[in-house]
């Protein structure tokens, strides 16, 4: 069940991955990682300040949809994560429900999470992922 305390992290599509970081850093971010996750098409970094963390993406590819919902800005808010501890089963919750989902099964996302989006429609238009980090023990 979606624990609403539980933000894994907010991410943020950046038009200059070196120049968003450094302006986060001077905030007092510090970078967790840094990985490309190809099946979509970002460089994304992560990045903490006391229990709050961000991803900063950026699109790989020109004709990537986030550089389109980018648009001219450097840099725009794109969705909120929540952690779950068994996204398959949470997925299935929420189909049983009628939630219209765009990933009705999980999929690999950065940092080892398996991941997926509930439709923005079904949140007045925010974007939401779900996510399930990594089993430490498997």
């Amino acid at each position: 069940m979606i624990d609403g305390r539980t933000i894994d992290h907010v991410a943020i599509v950046v038009a200059d991955l070196a120049d968003a970081e450094r302006r986060y850093a001077s905030l007092g971010f510090t970078v967790r990682y840094r990985e490309r996750v190809e099946d979509q098409g970002v460089d994304i970094v992560g990045m903490r300040a006391g229990d709050g963390s961000i991803e900063l993406l950026r699109p790989v590819a020109p004709d990537s949809p986030l550089v389109r919902y980018l648009g001219d800005k450097a840099s725009r808010l794109h969705h909120f994560a929540y952690r779950v501890p068994d996204l398959d089963a949470e997925l299935k919750r929420l189909a049983v429900q009628g939630v219209r989902l765009i990933d009705e099964r999980p999929r690999r996302g950065a940092h080892g999470n398996l991941i997926a989006f509930i439709h923005p429609s079904e949140t007045g238009g925010t974007l939401v992922e779900l996510c399930q980090p990594p089993d430490p023990h498997g």
